[in-house]
Formats: structure tokens, sequence, C-alpha cells
């Protein structure tokens, strides 16, 4: 460590004196201003900047209008460090940390792993102005997609392609609650929705014909916004994953309303899917309400329902064995109601022989593990409690670097 110490020291030194700007030319002592006017060149100032290596100091030329008042420094923008204390390396370090972990985490991981010394505000704010950035040109990029300028993705065709969406909170300061029913009636709601959604692809299958995610195959883009707004998001996702280049394409989702209105809006004529784990556990929760306490009952129960009649794609029988359910408890009464209704609705999105015959997924453990590595280990921990412009930069940048696009991201930014 003394040594990596001495080292930064002395790249430190000559960094420094690389960074030492000389006195423009009398033909570059002018610059034109945005009031209009003319720049004089008027000296060299220096300023201390975070890099790399540690601590180094920049002199640069400082060009001032004598109209405006308003200062230029051309060379703070040729090195991108207009308006910031650090590097555009050590933002780098600080955007990765930050999207990691807690951000006093992070700044603990600059000290061991660069020797650099930040503060936990100082990683918060780039981490969120680096995820922020990623967001508006994501924003960009699907205003484009909207008005039909779609990129060409050309490649071979793609045997099975899997779009996945789901939703689940995350905690959030009081002020972006303000007018929101929680779960329970009478009470506030205390998180926020995030709204995910999972892109994959799909060649094989096992011996049994259980589906194989291709590895390394899935990208997510997550957001806390209207579900209008993550339909065009995740509908823009699948097409730069090749969604027009697919041969199969599905859609798999529980049965909230807001999935499958993307669905039928962005995703014609794709094979539309319930997750059958989430419709197991609409089955599991009725039988607990019907039997209470009686461990035997419920599963005699679940054994006809779910075995016999989800699990072979029976809904039409599992619907009228439902509505025939009597009960003069009304709560009961509705729940059964509620719950015949919804499998209904899906009958047709829960064929689950005549998709696993095709060798589809039929579950949604992808979108369940992007769920918990996306979102829930970086936005969910003990005592977090994000405002949704804050939470939206941290998923928007940890997409990017969870779907290896952060080195793009970087070297765009680099040649603009």
């Amino acid at each position: 460590m003394a040594v990596r110490s001495a080292m930064h020291h002395a790249g430190a030194t000559a960094l420094t004196e690389l960074l030492q700007f000389p006195v423009p030319s009398a033909d570059q002592r002018t610059l034109p201003c945005s009031c209009g006017h003319q720049a004089f060149c008027q000296e060299l100032r220096s300023r201390p900047v975070l890099t790399a290596v540690g601590p180094v100091k920049v002199s640069r030329p400082c060009y001032l209008c004598s109209h405006c008042h308003a200062g230029q420094f051309p060379a703070d923008v040729e090195l991108d460090i207009e308006n910031t204390e650090s590097s555009p390396g050590v933002r780098r370090m600080q955007a990765v940390v930050g999207q990691e972990a807690p951000f006093e985490h992070g700044r603990q991981q600059m000290k061991l792993l660069g020797d650099l010394e930040v503060t936990t505000k100082a990683v918060e704010r780039t981490a969120e102005a680096i995820g922020a950035d990623i967001a508006a040109r994501e924003q960009a990029e699907i205003r484009r997609a909207v008005q039909l300028d779609l990129p060409v993705i050309i490649g071979k065709p793609i045997p099975i392609l899997h779009v996945q969406m789901d939703g689940t909170g995350v905690p959030v300061v009081k002020k972006e609650t303000l007018g929101r029913q929680g779960k329970i009636e009478g009470q506030p709601s205390h998180t926020r929705e995030v709204k995910l959604g999972c892109v994959f692809t799909q060649t094989t299958w096992d011996q049994e014909g259980f589906a194989i995610r291709d590895a390394d195959s899935t990208t997510c883009v997550a957001a806390i916004e209207p579900a209008e707004e993550f339909g065009e998001r995740i509908c823009l996702e699948a097409w730069k994953r090749g969604w027009s280049r697919a041969v199969k394409k599905v859609v798999i989702g529980d049965g909230a309303e807001w999935i499958w209105n993307i669905a039928d809006q962005h995703f014609p004529g794709a094979i539309p899917i319930v997750d059958l784990y989430h419709a197991r556990q609409h089955l599991r929760g009725l039988a607990r309400k019907l039997y209470p306490n009686q461990q035997a009952e419920q599963e005699r129960w679940m054994l006809i329902h779910k075995d016999t009649l989800l699990d072979e794609g029976r809904i039409e029988e599992l619907v009228a064995s439902l509505r025939s359910i009597q009960s003069a408890n009304p709560e009961l009464a509705e729940k059964i109601r509620i719950e015949g209704d919804y499998f209904e609705k899906n009958t047709e999105r829960m064929r689950y022989p005549a998709f696993r015959a095709q060798h589809l997924f039929v579950g949604s453990g992808v979108i369940e593990a992007g769920r918990k590595t996306i979102v829930g280990s970086r936005c969910k921990q003990s005592g977090m409690f994000w405002t949704v412009r804050g939470a939206n930069a941290i998923l928007a940048l940890r997409c990017c670097y969870f779907n290896g696009r952060f080195e793009d991201y970087w070297e765009g930014r680099r040649v603009a």
C-alpha cells in the first residue's frame, strides 16, 4: 500500500506537469461568447481536480466577456471536467460503486481499491448524475422509436425471444407518496412501483423438453413511470434485441392488467403466458381461505385444482369448479368470485401443456431474478428511502451496467 501511494503521488506530480496549459498565442486570445460578443483571454488560472492517481492541479486559460462578464474555460470542456471536481476516470469509478451498493460502501471501496478520498455525497451525486444522463439518452432513443425511427438490427433469425414484465415496490420519501393509497385501506402508501422488464433468447431445451435460457442473453429495463411510458421502453428494448427477427415471440407476466395492455399494444402476435407459479399462488391463497388451519384439506383441494386442472391447462373446468363453490361468508364469496374471474380472463394464457409442447418457458424465474438483482439488492435495503428522480437514475445506471452497455455509454459520452 505504501508503494502504491508513492506511485500515485509520482503519477499525480507528472500529471500536474502535463496539465499546465500554455498562454494562448495572439491569434487565439479571443472566443465567441454566447451573448454575441467576444470573450478575451485574461490569464492562466489553476484549479484542483481529483484523478485516478490522486489530486492534481490544472492550469488553463480563462476567457472573460467584458459585456456579460461570463467566464469560459475551453480546457475544462476538452478534459470533461467542467463544473466538477473529479476527472472522468474518477466519476466512472463512482458510478460503478454507486450502482453496486450503498453510497457509503462505495466511498469505502474508492478508498480501499483506489486510494482515493471522496465523500459519500460525492459518490451519490456522481452516480445519480451519470444515471440521469443515461436515462435522458434512453428517453431520446424512446422518442425516436415512438416516431417509428427504430434502429435496424441485422442478424440471423432468433428461434425464440421472450419478454417478461413485473412490478415491485421500492421505499420512497414521504413527498413521493402524497395522495397515494397504500395497500391497507386508509393508510398512505410508503412505496412506489418499479416496473421491470427482461428480454432474453432461447434456442435449446433439456432432455425432458424444459426450456433453457441462452447464457448471458438477458437484458433489463426498469423505471418508476406510468405503464404507457414503460410499454414504449420495453418495446424498444425488445426491438433492439431482435424482436423483428424472432421466429417465436413470447410475453410472460402475472395477472396484472397493465402487463397485458402493453402486450396487446406493443407485442401483437406474441404468445401470451401467465406465469404458472403466480397462478398456483392464486389457488394456494384460495385454499387457505376455504380450509383455514386444515393443511390436509388444503393439499387435497390443491391436488385436484392445481395438479389435475391448472397444470393440465383445463382452465374452463377449473373456472366451473370455482364458480360452483358456495359460501355464506361474504368475504370468502367475494374471494371466490375474484379468483374465478382471474382464471376465466386468462384462460388462453394458461394452456401450459401446449406451451411446454413448444418448449417455451411457462414461469417467470428470469424476471424474478432480475427483480432481486436489479431492484431489490440495491434499492430495497434496510433504511433506504428514495426520491423518484434518484431511484430512476440509479436504476438506469444499474440496467446499463447489467446489460453490458456501460462501456458503450462511456465511449459515446467521450466522443460526444
